[in-house]
């Protein structure tokens, strides 16, 4: 259902539903930095962002009879990015 695409790249048609990403705070993105050894406490930590968030409401809500949703991130790394965490919680979530 969820799949996750860089902002940049070209639509398709198959995108679905396009959603640019909840991001985590400032703090958290600037302590992660992108940086491969901390993403398990980063992980851990979104999630618990995520958990509180209220736009997370709002999201599942607008995904909710979508067959297709494409989740957009603007982040370079495309291995070690929030939108990764983000789909795993709204799979984990939504079913």
């Amino acid at each position: 259902m969820f799949r996750v695409k860089r902002i940049y790249d070209t639509p398709v048609k198959d995108d679905g539903y396009r959603i640019l990403v909840i991001a985590p705070s400032t703090g958290l993105r600037k302590w992660f930095n992108h940086e491969p050894e901390k993403w398990l406490v980063f992980k851990s930590k979104y999630v618990e962002e995520l958990t509180v968030n209220k736009a997370v409401q709002d999201l599942r809500a607008a995904c909710e009879d979508k067959d297709v949703v494409t989740l957009l991130f603007a982040a370079r790394d495309q291995h070690y990015n929030h939108a990764l965490v983000l789909q795993s919680f709204l799979e984990n979530e939504l079913g």
